[in-house]
């Protein structure tokens, strides 16, 4: 019975090794599509950004790697949000960054709703 519950509590040691080794992930902007679902860190460098205040939502859009209409992976910040992140998309144009959350998929393209400025990282 005691070598039993061994057992099961290695496996649940490594099973809880697995899991956070995969949240602790870094992806480039490229390799974000094959991670559509997944909670992950992706960084690159902001080549384009823009504040669409006009459009539904009033969103505003950091592209990494690639600027927009060839965009790699974009991070969206909600209009909603906006205000906490002073005007990102003149923050963040042109630097290196990080962004953590789970991948999604917009028209075939990958991104990371960004809700609170801890969820983006400026790479120095």
């Amino acid at each position: 019975m005691r070598r039993d519950l061994r057992i099961v509590v290695c496996i649940c040691l490594c099973l809880l090794a697995l899991v956070a080794r995969g949240q602790g992930r870094k992806l480039t902007a490229a390799e974000a599509k094959e991670h559509v679902g997944e909670k992950a860190t992706v960084c690159g460098t902001v080549a384009s950004a823009r504040y669409a205040d006009r459009s539904n939502g009033k969103p505003t859009f950091l592209n990494l790697d690639a600027a927009y209409p060839k965009e790699i992976f974009t991070i969206v910040i909600w209009g909603s949000d906006r205000d906490k992140f002073e005007q990102p998309e003149s923050k963040y144009a042109n630097t290196s960054v990080c962004v953590s959350g789970t991948i999604t998929s917009y028209r075939g393209s990958p991104e990371i709703v960004a809700n609170e400025p801890s969820a983006i990282e400026v790479q120095k």
